[in-house]
Formats: C-alpha cells, sequence, structure tokens
C-alpha cells in the first residue's frame, strides 16, 4: 500500500513539472493562433474605410467664410467651401482675406500673374500697393484678363498707372501665382474672383521660400521683360528644394516635359491615387492611371467636374470601365480643382488642368507636394467633396 503511495506521489509531482514547464508555451501559442484567426477573419479595407494614418499635428487651422486654411512651417494652405444656398450679397471674409493681407504687409516688390482678377478686396490690396511705393508688375490673359468685356479691374489698374502685360496670343496665360517681396509665393487653382473664391471649389498653396521665389520670378520675368509666353518661354527644367518639413517641385508648362514628369509620379504609385480635376483629357496620363488601376494594390478614385466630363474627349469614361472608382462633382457651381494625391503623400497641384492645351499652348505651373501632412489635408478636401459627388448613372457611359 505505502508503496502504491510512494509511485503516485512520484507521477505527481512529474506530471507538474512538465504541466510548470510547458504551460507558458501553450499559452503563447494559444495566443498566436488567436491573433491570426481574428487577422485571418478581418474583412479588407479601402483607404477610405482604414483609419486615417494620424501624424503629429504641424499646423493651425484659420476658419473663413466658405473657406478654411492651415498655417505650417514655412508654407500655408487654402481650400475654398462653395454654398450653393448662398446669396451673393454674403460674399465676403473668403480666403481672400489672407491674400489681402499678405498684400497690405508687402513692402518692395509684388509680381502677379493672373489669368482673371475681379475680386474688389484684392483689387483695392493691389492698387493700394502701387500707391504707398510697393513695385507693382502684372502678367495676364489677353482675352479673359485685359480684354474681358465683363470685367475691367485689371483695365483700372493699368490706367492708374501700375504696369500690365498680357500674352497676346490665342493661348492662355493660365497661371494663378504672386511673388510678394522675393520670398513668398501663392499658387494653386485659384482664380482671384468672386467666383473662383465663392463658389467654385480651388486651392491655393503658399511657399515662404527664396528657392521657390527665384523659381516662379523667373517664369515671370520670362513673360513680363521678354514676352516669353507658352512654348516659346525657355525651358529651366524642374526646380525642386526643401519645403517645411518635405519637398517641392515646380515645373513651368507648356515649354518642359510637363506630362512626362507627372506619368512618372503616377507610375510610381504603391497604394491609392486620388484624383479632383476640372478636367482630364490627357491621354498619356490616363494610361498610366489605367495601369494602377489594373493593379490590385492600388485604389484608383477620382472626382471630374460635371460639365463635359463624359463628353468624347474626357478620361472619365475610360478610367470608369476600367473599373477605377469615378463620380461627378455635386457643387452646382464648379470644380475646379487640378489634384492628383498619391500614396498620401505627394500631392500634384497648381493651374495645369490635365489637358493638351495645357501641354502644348497654355501658361501654367505645376507644383509637386512630397509631405505626408500637406497630403492629408489635401486628402481631407478630397473626401470631404467625395461625399457629395455622385456615382455615374448607367445611361451616362457606354461600356460596351
Amino acid at each position: 500500500m505505502n508503496s502504491h503511495r510512494s509511485i503516485w506521489r512520484k507521477t505527481g509531482s512529474v506530471l507538474r513539472t512538465l504541466f510548470l514547464g510547458f504551460f507558458p508555451l501553450i499559452l503563447m501559442l494559444a495566443l498566436v493562433l488567436q491573433t491570426a484567426h481574428r487577422e485571418s477573419s478581418a474583412p479588407p479595407s479601402s483607404i477610405l474605410e482604414r483609419a486615417p494614418t494620424r501624424l503629429p499635428q504641424s499646423y493651425s487651422e484659420v476658419p473663413f467664410n466658405f473657406g478654411r486654411g492651415y498655417i505650417g512651417d514655412g508654407w500655408r494652405l487654402y481650400f475654398t467651401e462653395p454654398d450653393a444656398s448662398a446669396e451673393r450679397e454674403s460674399y465676403e471674409g473668403g480666403i481672400e482675406t489672407a491674400l489681402v493681407e499678405a498684400i497690405n504687409e508687402t513692402r518692395d516688390s509684388l509680381d502677379i500673374a493672373a489669368f482673371e482678377l475681379n475680386s474688389g478686396p484684392i483689387y483695392q490690396a493691389i492698387l493700394e500697393a502701387h500707391e504707398r511705393g510697393v513695385a507693382v508688375r502684372i502678367v495676364t490673359d489677353d482675352e479673359h484678363g485685359l480684354h474681358d468685356e465683363a470685367n475691367d479691374a485689371l483695365r483700372k489698374l493699368r490706367a492708374a498707372g501700375l504696369p500690365l502685360v498680357d500674352d497676346e496670343r490665342s493661348g492662355l496665360m493660365h497661371n494663378k501665382f504672386i511673388i510678394l517681396d522675393g520670398r513668398t509665393v501663392w499658387t494653386g487653382s485659384w482664380n482671384f474672383t468672386v467666383n473662383g473664391t465663392y463658389r467654385n471649389n480651388n486651392n491655393a498653396f503658399v511657399m515662404v521660400s527664396g528657392e521657390a521665389a527665384a523659381a516662379y520670378q523667373a517664369e515671370f520675368d520670362e513673360m513680363y521683360e521678354r514676352g516669353e509666353f507658352g512654348t516659346r518661354s525657355t525651358d529651366d527644367g524642374i526646380h525642386s528644394f526643401p519645403q517645411g518639413e518635405g519637398a517641392v517641385s515646380v515645373i513651368f508648362a507648356a515649354e518642359g516635359d510637363e506630362v512626362g514628369a507627372l506619368r512618372a509620379e503616377i507610375e510610381a504609385a504603391a497604394r491609392s491615387i486620388h484624383i479632383m480635376t476640372f478636367v482630364f483629357s490627357l491621354e498619356e496620363l490616363a494610361e498610366a492611371i489605367l495601369l494602377q488601376a489594373a493593379r490590385d494594390d492600388v485604389v484608383v478614385q477620382g472626382i471630374f467636374e460635371k460639365r463635359n466630363s463624359t463628353a468624347t474627349w474626357s478620361q472619365l469614361p475610360a478610367l470608369h470601365c476600367a473599373g477605377a472608382d469615378m463620380r461627378q462633382d455635386g457643387n452646382p457651381f464648379t470644380l475646379h480643382h487640378k489634384v492628383i494625391i498619391i500614396d498620401e503623400r505627394t500631392v500634384i497641384s497648381g493651374s495645369f488642368n490635365f489637358s493638351r492645351s495645357g501641354a502644348r499652348s497654355n501658361d501654367e505651373n505645376i507644383v509637386i507636394i512630397r509631405d505626408p501632412t500637406i497630403a492629408g489635408l489635401y486628402l481631407a478636401e478630397w473626401r470631404r467633396i467625395w461625399d457629395s459627388a455622385t456615382e455615374l448613372a448607367p445611361a451616362e457611359v457606354d461600356c460596351d
């Protein structure tokens, strides 16, 4: 009897030793299997369904009527927010107040390349800068600027003694940039007009940078001093420089290979391409996007200005029929952005419409911003417009 008890005691001791030795391994294996099961059963998510990347906020937000702005280290970014229900009498306090303030602080020089200009506050700020001794120079389009029959603001500025040059040609001087005191540049899709500020979706990107100012100054001087417009302009290549926590590249059209540069950015996409555009007719860029849309690991989504979006020359039908997720803008006025956001890190913006005239004849500027913080703000604007955009009706596009 005692021998049986001794055997059981020894057996129990061995079992306890084995259990205590292997229990941690068993527990670890169970946790690994549980985690693997959770990950394998989780549904796949798109770029929009994933939680946005949380970056340390290195900027402050500034509200405006019908818009909003962001101020970062060496840069500023502004978006218009049109309200179709608003009366024209309420059109005040928009993002033009930030530009007016910047012009009012200018002391030495103010060089303006404006496709259009009819904003009363901006017109008044330019006139007052001239009157206090700032050297103001203006380059504009002939048809849509100086000789616009519906708007005499630029003619009045010239009559007041401000030096002004127009392009005198059929192609467009389509730039919308301003150089202030040789150190700050405003650029983007935003025309300096009432509609551009209060009715149309636009963006304005500001660079406080001597290198940015030098690049834009060279382009301005080509037009103002030498009368070089369109393909007659000197091709200075791509200007690249640090900007804030990232980097910027600037390209001027139509004198260079801007299409090749943009195509290279699109071909480098590894995760996502988000488009919001007034017009898109360039087949070369559409082909690059279609190749990316055919991949399983790249999300392609776009918003087009509804007007002419299904015309024979528009690339929306081709993208839609290839399976890319395309929508038409919901703003009853105009989606005027010219923006492509790549991998939530790179933004293509500026005045350049993705069109053949933009690439072959117009004076344009393209800004490629490589900064995840700024890209995140552009993507937030994209999402805001996406939410009010509409899917294409089956009858609108024939994919057969």
